[in-house]
């Protein structure tokens, strides 16, 4: 299994943000449009990224659900055929949630760093800093700190659990789901 440390944060100003972590990372964002379908999982996460050449990638990962850093272990199976994995995981095990988006990807040395916007939800920054085999939770834990310092992330916009936990949280409120404060909650 793959482990990173992770942090997710609300952001305001998406312009801004993408500027300081191009120059960062020396280069400009990859653009990926995605849709993640959530099945039901006895534990942990499970999900179906899709992408728009009909690929995809099954996700299965742990992480507790905190604010701050956290680590998340994973494994990712590849797929050409995103429709027929869909099919069958949807028949088996059930969805959850359906979460689209485009995400501008930035590579900071060791870290994947995530510019999301979310359909309903608003606009995100997450930070996963790849843990090489030698390295420690607190080594990425430091990273994650260091690159929040760098691009202006306070404490108060970051945000615990997934994209589809927002989206559940909100099911039902009569609200948009993009006027939550940054802990998730209306």
């Amino acid at each position: 299994m793959g482990r990173n440390v992770e942090i997710k944060a609300r952001i305001a100003d998406m312009d801004e943000l993408i500027r300081r972590v191009a120059a960062l990372a020396g280069a400009e964002a990859e653009r990926i449009d995605q849709e993640d379908t959530f099945f039901r999982s006895a534990r942990g996460r499970l999900k179906l990224r899709a992408f728009a050449d009909g690929s995809g990638q099954l996700i299965y990962y742990e992480r507790p659900d905190l604010r701050g850093p956290k680590t998340s272990k994973y494994s990712i199976a590849p797929t050409r055929d995103a429709a027929a994995m869909y099919d069958v995981l949807s028949r088996s095990l059930g969805v959850r949630a359906v979460i689209r988006k485009v995400r501008r990807l930035f590579l900071v040395g060791q870290t994947r760093v995530h510019i999301d916007r979310v359909d309903g939800l608003g606009d995100f920054l997450e930070l996963e800093v790849v843990l090489g085999d030698e390295q420690d939770e607190s080594q990425g834990t430091a990273i994650a700190a260091g690159l929040m310092e760098q691009l202006a992330v306070d404490d108060g916009q970051l945000v615990h659990g997934a994209y589809v936990d927002l989206i559940e949280a909100f099911e039902g409120s009569g609200k948009r789901l993009d006027e939550a404060d940054a802990t998730g909650k209306l």
